[in-house]
């Protein structure tokens, strides 16, 4: 319990992040999340993870750099990115992530590098094909480039076209490409050959495989529209000759365009193309090589909700067709007979493991396998019908576990500790005005009773299509919970894991719809005797924070509230975030009235509780100027508030110290005003 009372204790737990099988079903690697010795970072590790319940986990790696990016060769060894140092290498250029290789016996070697590093690594069928920056312009230059960029001081870019940043990072000047190199018996260095020239934005954040027979690398393709759009498609690339001989690529040398480009590449194949659709990851290819599935998105308009499902193409005739109904596919994996996928979606606040028939008479119609509250992910089929994957649940971190055919969950060996929850996990449910279900999850404290009563707080989920079905190690609960909070975390409208009408009813209908779920469920739990109605705080980020700053100007009820990364002036915010088009495909372009309707600032006379505002000046999803609007807003309205900002977090809080003081600052604010206690300035701000 310790672990959620002392934030240095908890700051400090090893956290699986990724599980990949082994071709040959004998071997699990695992990365692995753990504090750095000066304890201001985190770094990464390779461990291997036993198939026996009764074996020990294995540290595979060990460097200051760390490692990510596990994967697994034909041949069964390991590939992986990291920038420790090569000590073959003599006066090494700047330190970027390259690619390094592991085999079962022996010590890691670096095998390819780019001047940009090296961003992700796939292999099968003897081909290993890998994702770097490139500056546009001479390859063989590059390095010279970026030093004389460097030099010279400039970090200036010119932009063209939309978009211009992602996350926490600007895009450009360089290009993201993919190389191809054949394996072999993996030589001290892969002369990978260029696959996507000139690819301009089309491989941001791009999700690629590499078939069976290492002839093809599929992946996502951005395509510019106009008006500053993109769509996602989804294209083959044909290897053509041995990549790693530098030959050209098949076909008849003229090329097939890339849709919307305006650019050629030979040997290039447009598998998934829709005016209303994105095409996107995980992407994967059934092991005898002719099916390949993804997901798609609809595009969503002003009357129209976006939906989400998995599409399944046939190589062999280039069909495609919508599978497993609603269920949105968080991770896809191929059973190694090929005619079953598994994958892992959210439903009624879990994400099961859901088996997908391919062929026979049952195509299409998903089987949920796993019957328990776990959320899974990281899937990967083994030979006997059994999946290997990462349980976690609200009430669990993630950890490798094995589930047989029928369902049955054995937990493997890990590296992260079994914690001791400091309080129980219910479900709850509400009715709501137009009689829908609302469900959720409440976490009460640990002595919580009639007679001694919880403060509650309703923790409110961003996304908005998202839900509350999995551990976080950003927004926990149990330390709330340790600190005697009783917690619930509702899942109103938008929430996925319902179908689409779930997300239908709140379709640009934001506040009013979702404010009333939340109410309605909050209203429930507070009959409960073990919580205390009167002592009650909401708090929420991202569209949670949105949903906070509503709830503060339509209902005095709470005592505080906290909002995290959130969005007050949605015209000003649709135009800045990283994703203009993604919003305004909802809400319609600037001056739309919706903007005015559901805008939590024009509610800003209503504000009568003490608000915290949190914000990173690294998030470019809801820039920062959102939460500089509504600190200022609030201060020139006089309304009780304090605004926590980090200048070096993105969207969420990564660095352990910055997550130390978040939790100090949201505890005492909170038990300043739900306690009526002195404000205590938080140690780790001192």
């Amino acid at each position: 319990m310790n672990h959620f009372r002392d934030m240095s204790e908890y700051i400090a737990l090893p956290r699986v992040l990724s599980l990949r099988l082994s071709p040959d079903g004998t071997r699990l690697v695992s990365v692995v999340q753990s504090l750095n010795p000066d304890r201001k970072s985190y770094g990464t590790a390779l461990w291997e993870i036993p198939l026996d319940p009764e074996g020990r986990p294995q540290r595979l790696t060990r460097s200051a750099k760390g490692e990510a990016g596990a994967e697994f060769t034909s041949d069964g060894e390991v590939l992986f990115v990291s920038r420790r140092p090569d000590e073959t290498v003599k006066d090494e250029a700047e330190e970027v992530p390259a690619l390094w290789l592991l085999p079962e016996r022996g010590e890691p070697r670096r095998i390819a590098e780019r001047p940009g590093g090296v961003s992700g690594v796939r292999a099968a069928g003897g081909t290993i094909v890998y994702a770097a920056d490139v500056l546009p312009g001479d390859a063989a230059t590059e390095g010279e480039r970026r030093k004389a960029r460097k030099e010279a001081g400039v970090s200036a870019i010119l932009h063209e076209a939309y978009p211009i940043r992602y996350w926490d990072h600007d895009l450009g000047p360089a290009q993201t490409r993919l190389f191809a190199a054949v394996a072999g018996a993996v030589p001290d260095r892969l002369d990978g050959r260029d696959l996507t020239p000139q690819p301009g934005r089309a491989l941001d954040q791009a999700s690629f495989t590499v078939t069976p027979d290492g002839a093809t690398v599929i992946t996502t393709w951005n395509v510019p529209l106009p008006g500053g759009t993109l769509r996602s498609e989804l294209v083959a690339v044909d290897l053509g000759p041995a990549a790693g001989e530098g030959a050209a690529a098949s076909g008849d040398g003229e090329g097939t365009e890339l849709a919307g480009t305006g650019q050629t590449g030979p040997g290039h194949r447009v598998l998934a193309t829709s005016e209303s659709h994105d095409f996107g990851g995980p992407v994967a290819v059934s092991p005898d090589g002719r099916f390949v599935a993804c997901t798609r998105e609809r595009h969503a308009s002003e009357e129209l909700s976006s939906a989400y499902g998995l599409w399944v193409i046939d190589l062999e005739t280039g069909e495609g067709r919508a599978l497993g109904g609603e269920l949105f596919p968080m991770d896809i994996a191929w059973a190694p007979t090929s005619d079953v996928i598994f994958i892992a979606a959210d439903h009624q606040g879990r994400r099961p493991i859901f088996r997908v028939p391919v062929t026979g008479a049952e195509d299409g119609e998903p089987v949920r396998i796993t019957p328990d509250d776990g959320a899974y992910l990281e899937l990967c089929p083994a030979a006997d019908g059994s999946v290997y994957a990462l349980r976690s649940a609200v009430d669990a971190a993630p950890t490798p576990v094995r589930v047989a055919p029928d369902g049955a969950v054995t937990a493997l060996p890990s590296p992260v500790p079994a914690l001791d929850l400091p309080g129980t996990l219910t479900e709850v449910s509400a009715v709501a005005d137009d009689g829908t279900e609302v469900r959720g999850w409440l976490v009460l404290p640990a002595g919580a009773s009639a007679e001694n009563p919880a403060p509650f707080l309703l923790w409110i989920h961003g996304g908005p299509v998202s839900s509350w079905n999995d551990w976080s190690w950003r927004w926990n609960p149990w330390i709330m919970a340790a600190h005697g909070y009783a917690v619930l975390l509702p899942d109103p409208c938008l929430s996925t894991g319902y179908g689409q009408a779930m997300i239908d009813r709140g379709w640009a209908k934001w506040g009013p719809v979702t404010h009333a779920d939340l109410m309605a469920i909050t209203d429930e739990c507070l009959k409960l005797p073990e919580i205390d109605d009167q002592r009650i705080a909401a708090m929420g980020g991202s569209f949670g924070g949105y949903m906070a700053n509503w709830v503060a100007g339509h209902t005095d009820r709470f005592r505080a509230i906290v909002t995290h990364a959130s969005l007050w002036n949605l015209e000003q915010f649709s135009g800045t975030t990283d994703a203009s088009m993604y919003w305004e495909r909802e809400f319609g372009r600037p001056g739309n009235e919706r903007y005015a309707r559901l805008s939590p600032h024009n509610s800003l006379a209503e504000i009568r509780t003490p608000m915290l505002v949190i914000h990173g000046d690294k998030d470019y999803r809801v820039p920062i100027g959102e939460g500089l609007r509504l600190w200022w807003d609030l201060q020139r309205s006089g309304v009780e508030s304090k605004f926590l900002y980090f200048p070096d977090e993105n969207h969420w809080v990564l660095k352990p110290g910055n997550a130390v003081a978040w939790y100090q600052t949201v505890l005492a604010f909170l038990s300043q005003h739900v306690h009526e206690e002195e404000w205590t300035h938080p140690a780790a701000l001192a």
